[in-house]
């Protein structure tokens, strides 16, 4: 039951942000004297509604976004009655409309920091000091985790286990090694990184070999077996196997994953997070071309990539099954994330988003600029329907990739818990 009112939830809370985005634009139109016909959450057939003044607000039948009429958006709009052309869109200066067609943009972002700042007071923001990345990792202090047991041999068993043939228990627990320790030298050669840490053991001839370590600031010696294993390469996981000596310790980052913040300091700790969401948005529509392929064969039967790219319906049942697990974070989390990639895939300049409709407002600024600096006439508006064509490519791009996530979605959804 709390998974299906998690995933309602969810899907609300994103018909509201989107229903926001209208909002945005229409309120700035409004404020700049623009007229605005009618503002709808939803699309289909009319449940209800309502004028007030000049404007028609009411709710539709499907509940997949909403929208708002601005009066001549475009010059070739031929809808727009005699007496409203003083007040149709494209009459206004650039700089009005850029501001209207990028509110809805900027209303997502502003949604992410109030509710940033919201999980940085209340539920926690991720530990920015939590390394993010393998380089960032191996550069830490070299502080182990033991493991009871080592694969000498890889095989597809989801657990080593000593006695097996194949597994035996681990030398580093037999040395007497334990998981916190921080491991100071291996042989007479002085460890500074749990990166040399590895490189160091894995090129050391099998053995007998000392391990100086610091235990709850102690310092210590064992004498630990290396011994000959199986294994890829670090920096390529699907790589041919080699021999190398293994001692069975993991690698043990001591730092809570989360970090709570007060209301002064959660400001700017809100503002670091969104950001590097903006930064990491950009590298994921960078990578979008390269998920496709992955994302067809979750379809057809192999596992999903959880890295792919997911729909509303995928993210509605992420923030499902975070509030079954009894983990608001991650659903305040996905909720920041998915507003403030919408906010930045809106403003791309490709009709007809509204970054589309920007960047056309500033091509005719630039255009009718440089030529009354060349003496020459002024060329007027773009013509828009000269631009359907690459519209409805990309209509049908971004509709078939938005049917192929949420069909991966459902067939076969990414899930951030184990069962």
């Amino acid at each position: 039951m709390l998974y299906w009112l998690g995933t309602a939830a969810f899907a609300l809370a994103i018909l509201i942000s989107v229903s926001l985005h209208e909002l945005g634009h229409m309120i700035t139109a409004k404020r700049f004297g623009m007229k605005v016909t009618q503002y709808f959450v939803g699309f289909g057939p009319t449940i209800f509604s309502f004028h007030r003044g000049e404007t028609e607000y009411g709710l539709k039948a499907i509940p997949l976004g909403g929208f708002c009429k601005i009066v001549g958006m475009t010059p070739q709009d031929d809808d727009v009655l005699e007496e409203d052309q003083p007040r149709a869109m494209w009459r206004y200066p650039v700089w009005k409309r850029t501001i209207v067609m990028s509110a809805g943009s900027l209303t997502h972002f502003a949604l992410a920091v109030v509710a940033a700042w919201c999980a940085a007071v209340f539920v926690g923001l991720p530990n920015p000091d939590v390394p993010q990345t393998i380089q960032q990792q191996v550069a830490l202090p070299a502080q182990i985790s033991v493991a009871d047991c080592v694969q000498v041999v890889l095989s597809p068993q989801q657990e080593c286990k000593a006695g097996t043939g194949t597994d035996v228990a681990a030398p580093s627990a037999a040395a007497g090694l334990k998981t916190g320790d921080v491991i100071t030298k291996v042989g007479d050669t002085p460890i500074r990184s749990y990166g040399q840490l590895t490189d160091v053991i894995r090129t050391a001839k099998a053995g007998p070999t000392t391990f100086e370590y610091l235990r709850d600031g102690q310092a210590g010696t064992a004498t630990v077996n290396l011994i000959e294993a199986q294994r890829p390469p670090l920096d390529n996981p699907d790589g041919p196997v080699t021999k190398v000596s293994v001692v069975g310790i993991g690698q043990n980052i001591n730092m809570p994953s989360t970090v709570t913040y007060g209301p002064i300091d959660g400001i700017g700790a809100s503002l670091r997070y969104d950001w590097s969401l903006v930064e990491g948005s950009f590298v994921a529509m960078k990578r979008i071309p390269e998920k496709i392929p992955a994302l067809w064969n979750s379809i057809t039967g192999d596992e999903r990539d959880p890295n792919t790219p997911i729909s509303v319906i995928g993210a509605s049942r992420l923030g499902g099954e975070a509030i079954e697990r009894g983990v608001p974070e991650i659903f305040l989390l996905i909720f920041i994330s998915l507003n403030v990639f919408i906010g930045i895939f809106n403003l791309l300049p490709l009709l007809p988003l509204d970054g589309g409709h920007i960047a056309i407002a500033w091509y005719e600024r630039v255009r009718s600029w440089l030529y009354a600096k060349l003496h020459r006439p002024d060329p007027g508006r773009v013509d828009y329907f000269k631009l359907m064509p690459l519209t409805y490519v990309v209509i049908l791009i971004g509709g078939a990739f938005t049917l192929l996530t949420a069909t991966a979605d459902v067939i076969n959804p990414i899930t951030i818990f184990s069962k």
